[in-house]
């Protein structure tokens, strides 16, 4: 078989890995996909976990969001060590977004993705990628909504992704950065919904 073709499928397989699912199942004994709002990713393993132990549900939390943005980054890292393209290595990247939103292991179903973009994002663009977090962060911390803040991380990141690196070296699209953009906000348009009729719940 192919080496970028193996290369895909260990990016979508690992991005597939419901890590906020498996911390809170055996660390917390709660199944995420029928709890809280359903979704596998952090704030829901902070929303559920905090009712029965407030401090470790912020760990796990914290947990959560480092393995499902290294699932993301740690792949690339190792195949841009082998020599793999700019190319294969932004492919990878897409993929890794897609299997965790559209998990293989959950029938196709997965979260937002946001960690997981943040994740590869530090790889190719650093810079974007940690002023992206930060506004996430504060955006979370002041506002306590985290599909705003989420989305407020992303937009900040794709529009910086312009500002320092219009040319994109090795690519020359921002193509890949959109298509993860697209599915982010596609899959936090229920999120939206509830925005809209002033219906979406802070995190405490």
């Amino acid at each position: 078989m192919n080496a970028n073709i193996i290369m895909y499928i260990i990016a979508y397989l690992l991005g597939s890995i419901p890590f906020g699912l498996l911390i809170a199942k055996y660390f917390g004994n709660v199944d995420l996909l029928h709890s809280g709002s359903g979704s596998i990713g952090a704030t829901n393993v902070l929303r559920v976990l905090k009712e029965k132990d407030p401090k470790k549900a912020k760990i796990f939390g914290l947990i959560t969001i480092l393995c499902d943005a290294l699932k993301g980054l740690l792949p690339i890292i190792i195949a841009s060590f082998m020599g793999f393209d700019i190319n294969v290595l932004w492919t990878m990247a897409v993929l890794a977004i897609i299997g965790h939103c559209f998990s293989i292991f959950l029938k196709f179903e997965g979260g937002k993705g946001v960690a997981t973009s943040f994740g590869v994002f530090l790889f190719f663009l650093p810079i974007e990628a940690l002023i992206g977090i930060v506004v996430w962060l504060l955006v979370g911390k002041f506002l306590k909504i985290s599909s705003i803040a989420s989305l407020s991380g992303i937009f900040s990141f794709v529009l910086l992704s312009f500002i320092l690196h219009f040319d994109m070296v090795g690519i020359n699209t921002h193509a890949p950065i959109f298509f993860i953009a697209f599915i982010i906000v596609y899959k936090h348009i229920p999120n939206i919904v509830r925005l809209i009729q002033r219906k979406e719940d802070k995190v405490a």
